[in-house]
């Protein structure tokens, strides 16, 4: 462990203390009165008396008396061989003498008699303390500057940049693109300009000028920072990475100048990319918020950058990667063509994405050979890289809690489970009419969701408490682009369904529904107002892409369309609330019959609900559409023979 000043000081103050505690034999003055010193005086054993700052006397026994006044009082058992033996404060210096005199003639001894002024080493310590803590305050603030003051350290250094240059020699750090699961269609973009640099005169015999930027765009978590690190690993040229949030800083000026240093940096070593990571923190469309504050340090930065990366001196070499997931709000100096050339996608992963992202993160995990990885696939739509990542490693931490010597198929259920509704609460204190509502709510959602063409497959149902939700039904949405009207009425009936079965069977209502009314409302609205999915409104869409209606302080739409919209959403949710009850109705023995099972197993999968409703009519269809395909072929085939 590194020595540390504080224990220096600890043992100088423990030594002080040891001392004054343990040192007995030690000798010291000892404060008097004059009546005392008046019987020495008199009896002739004072050699001299000194006066320090016309306050305090000194007095100096005789060498040879010392002894003496050891043996004879215990008071004076320790007085000291050398210098004075005994202090007393005086009055007043005059009287003080007269007193003396009058005892020198009285006895016939002289005593000498002396002033001095000594300035005592308390007032220096008050005086120069406050001196000393200023200096020592005005050190530890320079040193903690001098860390964060950028690469060079100091106070002056503030304004340079805070750039990380990739080392290209670190195996451990180094990422390339095969450890890049996915992302095909970014990858090739991004490839493109790796490939530049590498063999710029391909190129340049054909007039192509390398993309000054690249933007890469997409959801938190699905790999944009990744891709960066790839770039990094796989161009042999210098790579400098920064965060958007280390230009902003509390001194005016210190962003512009940071950005300045970042370029010149760059211009040293070109040809040279720099990553701005989460460049919307400097990157914000200015006048946004003008009426707001009064602080336009971060617009300076900007304005900089936008310089920088095209302004009327050309940055010759200097390739400018940044990242993002709020890219509507951008300023639009800063995404137009010079600048930013290319915005690349970097959406969330597909089926097939889905298992080679599996693939890469399963490599350091002790599995079961019987894993099938295209099931753990199908089972994690919506998910992003760093969803499942995180998936693999609740998965491994599920299966060491249970002592397992490999991870499961049903361990990463439980990861998939535990990263989408929460932990379980198994101990949560719930009575027996508060589960039987639970279980016939979800057995609603179930139901509906089952028999409604549309609406997404059903995975398993549970009344098992996660997180906040009391119970929950597990859905497996098909991956698709476009989502038909029907469809979304149908998922708007099964989101309803829980609250119609309680309405239904208890005729009463409950809190329970709360997260279920809240999406179908934010659906319904978005079906009205957004996809123009309503006769009443009309084929209109109030939907801002860009992001400029959020400060907007009214609607794009009058108060008699808002009342449209209104009548309009509460038809759809009406219209879905009666789908949702025709179903329960029709098929009430089976709901009851799920809900009792339910009730006894706590989890139910799809081989029940199937076994109670029998196979979905999209099921069925599948299937025979299967079997026409077959027979088509072997029909095929024999025509051939």
């Amino acid at each position: 462990m590194r020595p540390s000043i504080t224990w220096f000081w600890a043992a100088i103050t423990i030594v002080i203390i040891g001392y004054s505690l343990f040192d007995r034999d030690r000798t010291a003055p000892v404060e008097a009165d004059w009546a005392t010193i008046e019987q020495m005086v008199a009896a002739g054993d004072v050699d001299r008396i000194e006066v320090i700052n016309k306050d305090v006397a000194r007095v100096f026994i005789k060498t040879e008396q010392i002894a003496k006044y050891r043996e004879q009082d215990k008071r004076f058992e320790r007085l000291p061989g050398s210098d004075y033996q005994l202090y007393f404060n005086i009055g007043s210096v005059d009287s003080f003498r007269s007193d003396l005199d009058a005892v020198c003639r009285e006895s016939g001894n002289e005593v000498v008699f002396k002033f001095k002024n000594e300035r005592q080493w308390v007032d220096s310590l008050m005086m120069w303390l406050p001196w000393v803590i200023m200096i020592g305050v005005w050190l530890l603030i320079m040193r903690n500057m001098s860390r964060g003051g950028g690469a060079g350290g100091g106070i002056m250094n503030v304004g340079k940049a805070r750039a990380h240059e990739f080392d290209q020699e670190d195996p451990e750090r180094k990422v390339t693109f095969k450890d890049v699961a996915g992302l095909e269609e970014a990858k090739v973009e991004i490839m493109e300009i790796v490939d530049f640099l590498r063999r710029a005169d391909k190129y340049r015999e054909l007039g192509a000028k390398i993309p000054k930027g690249a933007l890469l765009v997409g959801p938190p978590g699905t790999g944009k920072t990744l891709l960066a690190k790839a770039v990094a690993g796989e161009a042999n040229v210098p790579f400098l990475s920064i965060s958007g949030s280390d230009f902003v800083e509390m001194f005016v000026g210190v962003g512009a100048s940071r950005v300045r240093d970042l370029f010149d940096q760059a211009k040293k070593k070109a040809p040279c990319i720099v990553f701005i990571d989460e460049i919307d923190a400097i990157g914000r469309a200015r006048g946004r918020n003008s009426g707001f504050s009064g602080n336009d340090e971060r617009e300076n930065t900007l304005n900089q950058l936008l310089t920088e990366m095209d302004g009327f001196q050309t940055n010759a070499g200097v390739i400018v990667l940044a990242a993002t997931n709020r890219a509507d709000i951008l300023d639009k100096a800063l995404m137009r063509a010079g600048r930013f050339d290319r915005q690349i996608e970097v959406g969330l992963p597909e089926l097939h994405e889905r298992r080679e992202i599996f693939d890469v993160h399963l490599r350091r995990l002790k599995l079961d050979p019987q894993l099938d990885r295209d099931f753990l696939a199908k089972q994690t739509p919506g998910f992003s890289g760093a969803d499942i990542a995180n998936v693999c490693n609740e998965a491994a931490l599920i299966a060491a809690r249970h002592n397992k010597s490999m991870v499961s198929k049903e361990d990463f259920l439980a990861a998939v489970d535990r990263i989408i509704g929460g932990l379980e609460r198994k101990n949560k204190v719930i009575t027996p009419a508060e589960r039987r509502t639970i279980a016939y709510h979800e057995a609603g959602h179930a139901t509906v969701s089952w028999i409604l063409e549309n609406a997404n497959p059903l995975v398993k149902v549970t009344i098992i408490p996660r997180g906040k939700a009391l119970g929950a039904a597990w859905y497996l949405p098909e991956e698709r682009q476009i989502t038909t009207g029907e469809q979304m009425m149908d998922e708007l009936a099964a989101m309803l369904a829980g609250r119609v079965s309680e309405q239904i069977f208890f005729d009463h209502l409950s809190t329970g529904a709360l997260n279920d009314l809240e999406r179908v409302t934010k659906q319904a609205y978005a079906m009205v107002a957004y996809y123009g999915m309503s006769d009443a409104v009309g084929t209109l869409s109030y939907y801002d892409s860009t992001g400029q209606s959020d400060m907007a302080f009214t609607k794009p739409y009058s108060e008699l369309t808002a009342q449209g919209i209104d009548n309009a959403v509460k038809e759809l949710i009406d219209k879905a609330y009666a789908m949702a009850e025709e179903v329960i109705h029709s098929h009430r023995e089976g709901l009851v019959q799920l809900a009792e099972l339910l009730l006894e197993r706590e989890v139910v999968f799809t081989e029940d609900v199937e076994r109670i409703f029998g196979k979905r009519k999209k099921d069925i269809e599948r299937e025979r559409a299967e079997a026409e395909k077959q027979t088509a072929e072997v029909t095929c085939e024999a025509q051939e023979e």
